[in-house]
């Protein structure tokens, strides 16, 4: 008996209202998106007149979620980035000297005396002037190796040294070198996305292409420019004893120092320890702030090993200037006038606001761990997003309106249910992207268009099977029990097949693959559930209302 009980009738029409509750937010997508922006910015404590306005645009009772528009349809920067890892390696390299200066001058008596050579960035070259204690120092210096923290390279050393008569070359072992680039990729991305996140875009794609470079796509910002100026600087902050200053560039700072210039004052340069008080690694927070003077500024808090160190030091050093050195500038050199416990201050300098802001994001995100070099840049305008937008508007709503037609030529009355199913399955699609927060591209609006083609198979296997039962005499209630039994089997193998293709491309895929994988996904899941339950349950209710004696499918 052709029949849907009340609590399952329930179900499916509760599921389609709550569906087409969470869609209906993008229907009014400028409104809600300037709701949802002023509610983030108010709950970190801000409020102005304005943000109460832009609040009250959309009720805090009803759903808010939006689907992300991706670059190609919202416009914005695309950037290629290489992250040039020798850095790291020279970096490491030049860290190690004073371990192995310092482990071979405990032996003087016997390898003399310890100097460095010049040499490539890719090796550390050390002379001993005793030729006899070259086994010695071989030893010594290879001991100061550590194993590798990878799980290919677990029982390989850091480090390769070779001895050619009084000449030590250290090196880095191939395993570390892999080890190190895949820690220095994987901090890049996450500092990247920390910088990225801190600015507030929505749905930034970064991710890794190849061995040495990451892809950056972050919709709705105006240019390129800004994200390089954001990602340009490596932000490493370190905190130096000043010893002097000159207005000589070419002046030999001495051993152990570095001569670096001033940003406030032009034409200036500091002679600073190299080894720093302490470093931007230690901060635990920064924020934008204004000194006594109401000019910007951003304050900051070390942790507490940091600020127990910097305390002893500025206690040590009351009277002594010490410089506030910003990628290799030193962006202020105060004078301690007092003990500074606790470990908070200020940087102060000629900032205005937004430099100010940008340099405490940079601070609080990290410093990136080597130099990136920007391969590829393009700025997406607004407009060609919006081309796109309204040339997926007119495809879905000529695909749209062409299946209608011929949906209700072919199938009259029971046309007319299948497309009031169809309508309810595209708000239902939009529904699911929004709970889920997936990102929309044109590849994804191509899936929207496919699944309003797909959506109407379902419906036209069943009226088929329909057909095939009224030929056989039995009556229409029977008719219509019998379509949808024997059609399920049909229509559930099919859409599973596809389904699992939809799958393996959200796995494997990646950027505008995904967008139209979850499209195509969720679209298989709306069309089955319109079809199965929607469709038949609209005939169903008018069935039992008009009792016809006979049915034209």
């Amino acid at each position: 008996m052709l029949n849907i009980s009340f609590p399952k009738l329930l179900a499916i029409w509760l599921t389609v209202v709550v569906g087409l509750t969470f869609a209906m937010p993008n229907a009014f997508y400028g409104r809600v998106e300037a709701h949802n922006d002023a509610v983030a910015i108010i709950e970190t404590g801000q409020t102005n007149a304005e943000l109460e306005a832009d609040a009250a645009l959309w009720p805090g009772f009803l759903p808010s979620g939006l689907v992300n528009l991706g670059l190609d349809l919202r416009g914005g920067a695309h950037l290629l980035v290489e992250v040039q890892v020798e850095d790291v390696h020279a970096s490491f390299l030049e860290g190690l000297w004073p371990s192995v200066r310092d482990v071979l001058a405990a032996e003087r008596d016997i390898v003399g005396f310890v100097t460095e050579e010049d040499g490539p960035p890719t090796e550390l070259r050390v002379r001993i002037s005793e030729a006899r204690g070259a086994s010695r120092a071989f030893e010594l210096v290879r001991g100061l190796g550590t194993p590798v923290t990878s799980f290919t390279g677990a029982a390989a050393s850091n480090i390769d040294v070779t001895i050619n008569g009084t000449l030590l070359t250290i090196t880095l072992s191939e395993a570390e070198i892999v080890a190190m680039d895949e820690r220095t990729i994987s901090q890049t991305l996450e500092i990247i996305r920390r910088r990225i996140d801190e600015v507030g875009t929505r749905e930034p794609t970064i991710q890794r292409q190849g061995s040495d470079r990451v892809l950056v796509q972050v919709p709705g910002v105006g240019s390129a420019q800004e994200i390089i100026d954001l990602l340009g600087t490596t932000a490493q902050l370190t905190f130096n004893q000043v010893d002097g200053r000159t207005a000589d560039a070419g002046q030999s700072p001495g051993t152990g120092k570095v001569l670096l210039p001033s940003v406030d004052e032009p034409g200036t340069f500091y002679i600073l320890e190299s080894r720093p008080v302490v470093t931007g690694e230690d901060l635990e927070n920064a924020q934008l702030d204004f000194d006594q003077n109401g000019r910007p500024a951003v304050a900051f808090r070390f942790n507490t090993s940091a600020a127990r160190e910097f305390g002893d030091y500025t206690l040590e050093n009351i009277g002594r200037q010490f410089a506030i050195v910003l990628d290799d500038e030193v962006i202020s050199a105060p004078t301690i006038q007092s003990h500074i416990p606790g470990g908070s201050g200020i940087i102060t300098g000629n900032f205005t606001v937004e430099e100010a802001t940008n340099l405490a994001i940079l601070l609080r995100a990290g410093a990136l761990p080597a130099e990136l070099t920007f391969l590829e840049e393009r700025t997406i305008g607004p407009e060609l997003g919006q081309d796109s937008i309204d040339a997926g508007k007119i495809a879905c709503i000529v695909a749209g309106i062409a299946i209608l037609i011929y949906m209700i030529l072919s199938y009259g009355l029971f046309g007319i249910f299948a497309n009031i199913a169809l309508v309810i399955n595209v708000g239902l699609i939009f529904g699911l992207l929004s709970i889920v927060g997936a990102t929309l591209t044109l590849p994804g609006i191509a899936g929207i268009v496919l699944t309003i083609g797909m959506a109407v198979d379902a419906n036209v296997i069943v009226f088929e099977r329909i057909r095939e039962e009224l030929k056989t005499a039995k009556g229409p209630a029977r008719a219509i029990e019998l379509g949808y039994e024997k059609a399920l089997s049909s229509i559930v193998d099919a859409n599973i097949t596809t389904f699992i293709t939809a799958v393996i491309l959200l796995v494997m895929g990646s950027g505008p693959v995904q967008g139209f994988a979850w499209t195509l996904m969720f679209g298989i899941i709306t069309s089955v559930f319109t079809a199965i339950f929607v469709t038949r349950s609209l005939i169903v209710v008018w069935f039992s209302r008009t009792r016809p004696k006979t049915i034209e499918v």
